[in-house]
């Protein structure tokens, strides 16, 4: 099985949204194949399909001084936050040739979040109830998903080395007292994010058993202008 991994460095919320929503009518149609996203986000606040508007604890105004984005999207779950130093992978498969099974694919990206964690030295775990990953007491890696026709959107996040103050914009995940934490704060140093993305594509390689190979620069260009080829 292979599938396309495509670096698309930091890039805001709406264009990356819309490039999802393309990629996924294409996926549907058979005109490209299984793809992964591997990208990081400015600053922005997702509300799932389970989400409660009270959940953003900051104010318009003040989400708009400090330039966080706010958008409602098709994912399941409640609210989150992304920002620079999160790794964030939006794969666009089609899960008729991974077995049909919702449960075990987000199961998947659980387990690539884990084992991304021990390649650090970090033990992360699961929690019963709460889709993700944790460490002690804090949420590491967020998992929101969704499925149409089987084609997947949305996915995972993993917080690398970014500010955690974000997370005190919003209840994270519309769990009370949750906090986040990071693996450079875990370790106490700095991660390089093209360590951590290395990292983590070696995770997807083991836990798929796909081979992901490297998106050319003109197919992600193609992709991005709404001309896709190959």
């Amino acid at each position: 099985m292979t599938v396309l991994w495509a670096e698309l460095g930091r890039v805001p919320y709406g264009p990356a949204l819309e490039l999802q929503h393309r990629l996924h009518a294409l996926r549907a149609r058979g005109e490209i194949g299984d793809l992964v996203l591997s990208l990081e986000h400015a600053p922005v606040i997702t509300i799932g399909r389970r989400g409660r508007p009270e959940h953003i604890l900051a104010s318009p105004d003040e989400l708009g001084r400090l330039g966080v984005e706010v958008f409602p999207v098709e994912r399941g779950g409640d609210v989150t936050y992304h920002g620079p130093g999160q790794l964030v992978l939006y794969p666009i498969l089609d899960l008729r040739g991974w077995g049909r099974d919702l449960r075990s694919y987000v199961w998947s990206l659980e387990e690539i979040m884990i084992r991304t964690a021990r390649a650090f030295g970090v033990e992360a775990t699961r929690r019963e109830g709460f889709p993700g990953v944790w460490h002690g007491g804090g949420k590491l890696g967020a998992v929101g998903v969704h499925v149409r026709n089987w084609i997947t959107m949305h996915g995972l996040a993993f917080n690398v080395d970014l500010e955690l103050d974000g997370f005190a914009l919003i209840v994270p995940c519309g769990i009370p007292g949750a906090r986040a934490a990071s693996l450079a704060g875990i370790l106490g140093r700095p991660v390089a994010m093209d360590e951590a993305r290395e990292a983590m594509r070696a995770a997807a390689v083991e836990v798929w058993g796909a081979a992901l190979v490297p998106a050319r620069e003109e197919v992600i260009a193609a992709w991005q202008s709404g001309s896709p080829i190959g």
